[in-house]
């Protein structure tokens, strides 16, 4: 019981992965609390400033990353969802896109995608990589053939093949020259 008087309340804080101002949108992954041995004066104090550096635990997750990886962390207080998750924060409204767990990390930019039908919000974070695909796609080795072997392989890739394809047509040889029934042909003595 008396530890409860002295457990630190945490500071609640909005996440927000990207502000994309163009588009008008917050790339929002989720309510958090600051993971921090600082007391909640302090904490707050930083958090309100925008000065906060440390861990961030967001949602009920449990995990817990650092607040470098997001633009924004905003007080709890500061920032509103109506009914059409659209955000108000800093006098203007935002469409809200969700950020799923597996951006959450990620240190590119992100791109707004449609939800599945029905889902609120209507926007999806995703990541973009675009930047990517044009390095892919400009690359000359695409070209070429691949091999699918490690660089110090010591024998033939496909000698193995060779061996068994040439195995099987002595086999089939064999069995186009042999007899035609599997019954054994009379000797000569044998014949009247």
């Amino acid at each position: 019981m008396i530890k409860r008087w002295w457990r630190k309340a945490p500071v609640r804080c909005w996440v927000i992965k990207q502000v994309d101002e163009q588009q008008n949108t917050l790339h929002l992954c989720e309510g958090g609390q600051l993971a921090t041995p600082l007391p909640y004066k302090e904490a707050a104090r930083q958090l309100a400033r925008g000065e906060y550096r440390g861990g961030v635990r967001i949602g009920d997750t449990g995990i817990v990353l650092n607040s470098a990886l997001f633009e924004a962390l905003v007080p709890w207080a500061e920032l509103s969802l109506d009914d059409q998750y659209r955000a108000h924060w800093r006098g203007r409204e935002w469409a809200i896109a969700r950020v799923p767990q597996r951006c959450w990390a990620w240190e590119g930019r992100l791109i707004v995608e449609p939800s599945p039908a029905g889902s609120l919000p209507a926007w999806q974070s995703s990541e973009d990589v675009a930047h990517v695909r044009e390095r892919a796609d400009n690359s000359e080795w695409l070209s070429g053939r691949a091999s699918f072997r490690s660089g110090d392989a010591l024998e033939d890739p496909e000698k193995d093949i060779r061996d068994a394809i040439a195995r099987n047509r002595a086999r089939q040889a064999a069995k186009r020259t042999g007899p035609a029934s599997k019954t054994r042909a009379p000797r000569a003595d044998e014949v009247c």
